[in-house]
């Protein structure tokens, strides 16, 4: 299958080249990568187009956000699979597409993810946080809960189906879709037990308590917008258990390594 990496970013000078090399360095055979710039003022641009003949696709323009570069990115893919990796993250190994993708064709199932963890912006090798999804099911969404988007790999046509990433949502978008793909129209999907993707720390949804905040209260309005009753308490109840999970998660790291 024909699989298309949708990489979004803004002022990312910082860190685009990481991600770049990192879509690029995969070994799946058939790869398509699209990269929609939203119109940055800092040396990102200049950064992608040291890359454009190996970029299928770039757009930079001004946008409406992360959330409307991601609807432009999947516009044009032409891709059977969808993958979108931010600006600040990049895939554990070259591999990670190919396991994926083989998880999806075996199971024959339309999405996929796996674990991600969080690392320290500066020291990439520094895990902060371990993002475990084995423990997402689409019963779980009404107490916070969802598998990590940034691993999630889906088949194209859902999209075309059901919707895309919705604008009014600031920082939960990808948790009103998944809720939409996994919960509402039951989506087939497979979990690969190991980490996909590493995240830097101060991305949208890891910032501020601020910015945890607006999630979560988008994560409610996302529920109760597809009909799963939720409320404040519900989300605090995961708070310890991710707490948990994510030492769990970092020890079984460092007993892979």
């Amino acid at each position: 299958m024909k699989v298309t990496i949708i990489t979004v970013a803004f002022n990312s000078a910082k860190t685009i080249e990481d991600t770049i090399k990192s879509v690029l360095s995969q070994d799946y055979p058939d790869l398509e990568y699209i990269i929609v710039d939203g119109g940055s003022s800092d040396s990102t641009l200049e950064i992608i187009r040291s890359y454009q003949d190996k970029i299928d696709v770039l757009i930079s323009e001004p946008d409406r956000g992360m959330y409307d570069a991601m609807n432009k990115g999947i516009a044009k893919a032409t891709g059977e699979v969808i993958g979108i990796l931010n600006s600040d993250d990049t895939y554990m190994s070259n591999t990670t597409i190919s396991e994926l993708i083989a998880l999806m064709q075996q199971r024959a199932v339309d999405i996929v993810y796996a674990d991600l963890i969080i690392v320290d912006p500066i020291d990439r090798h520094k895990v902060l946080r371990y993002y475990d999804s084995s423990y997402f099911h689409p019963t779980k969404f009404k107490s916070g809960w969802m598998p990590a988007h940034p691993t999630v790999f889906v088949k194209r046509h859902l999209y075309k189906d059901f919707g895309y990433f919705k604008l009014d949502y600031q920082i939960a978008a990808d948790y009103e879709m998944l809720i939409r793909l996994l919960y509402v129209h039951q989506a087939s999907y497979a979990y690969l037990p190991k980490p996909a993707v590493r995240m830097r720390f101060g991305g949208a949804s890891t910032a501020n308590l601020a910015r945890n905040w607006i999630l979560n209260q988008e994560i409610i309005r996302a529920c109760r917008a597809n009909g799963i009753a939720t409320s404040w308490w519900r989300l605090l109840g995961k708070v310890p258990f991710k707490v948990w999970s994510s030492v769990k998660g970092k020890a079984r790291l460092r007993a892979i390594k």
